[in-house]
């Protein structure tokens, strides 16, 4: 059995001798509980703060066994969750902040596991913070700090063998207030359950995570200028050097973001739309 639990979250809660038992009773308003899954994601809250739980009672055999015949990787409990936000916290990746986790069981279809995290307060996601720019466009550093921040980020996971598996904008939660490129800019990525971990994320891979972001990104208004700033960055080099040299792999991101959204691009060019 593995279990950690904060100091100061233990005490909040009048933890003496913490068990898995513990945070399986805890109650709180259910966000999430989606039918079949045997996992439950709820809010509550302890010493004026806001917490979210994440249970997971094992997704059974069945459930493993129809993942694996689609090849997909199956999401056995919370220890997934757990250890992306150590990585990403490792990294410099602002993310959520753990403060309780526990596993038990060796029967990964029966497994039961937790992860316990503090609510960030006073965030807006990206989508939302960018809905309104095609019709009032912010001023251009907005956009160009925002634009590098989610390229850093992705470039971060990526070179140290991590994908998201669901990489769009709306996993992006920015701290508020922030009144632009003279302030510090807290961005958070969430919704951490389906990472993989692996030496060298594998290009199908990387190729799915730049696509989510480009497609989700689709109708905020970014230019070509834009498109080309964020691949700059996230290459971390010259562009004119990363579109020579890895030219097919942003023609495939391009023509899988269009595919998403049952529209092919007008030209091959990289990107197609700015």
């Amino acid at each position: 059995m593995t279990l950690w639990v904060d100091e100061d979250f233990r005490r909040e809660m009048g933890f003496t001798t913490p068990r898995m038992s513990d945070f399986f009773a805890i109650e709180g308003e259910v966000f999430r509980e989606p039918a079949g899954s045997n996992r439950r994601t709820l809010r509550f809250e302890c010493g004026g703060r806001g917490y979210f739980l994440k249970l997971h009672w094992g997704v059974g055999w069945r459930e493993i066994f129809k993942n694996l015949l689609s090849l997909k990787a199956p999401v056995l409990g919370a220890r997934n969750e757990w250890q992306a936000i150590q990585r990403l916290t490792e990294l410099g990746v602002e993310t959520m902040q753990l403060v309780a986790y526990g596993e038990a069981g060796m029967n990964p279809a029966t497994r039961r596991s937790f992860v316990v995290t503090r609510e960030l307060e006073s965030t807006i996601s990206l989508e939302d913070y960018c809905a309104d720019w095609v019709r009032e466009p912010p001023p251009a550093p907005v956009k160009w700090v925002l634009i590098d921040r989610v390229a850093e980020m992705t470039a971060a996971l990526h070179a140290t063998g991590m994908n998201h598996r669901d990489l769009y904008i709306c996993h992006f939660l920015l701290q508020q207030p922030w009144l632009g490129p003279d302030e510090s800019l807290h961005l958070h990525l969430i919704d951490l359950h389906r990472m993989q971990f692996r030496d060298r994320v594998p290009r199908r891979w990387l190729v799915k995570d730049l696509a989510a972001l480009y497609f989700s990104a689709l109708h905020i208004g970014l230019t070509r200028r834009d498109l080309y700033r964020f691949i700059r960055q996230y290459a971390g080099g010259r562009l004119r050097d990363e579109l020579r040299n890895n030219a097919a792999l942003w023609r495939q991101v391009s023509d899988r973001a269009w595919h998403l959204q049952d529209t092919k691009p007008v030209v091959a060019e990289v990107p197609p739309r700015g």
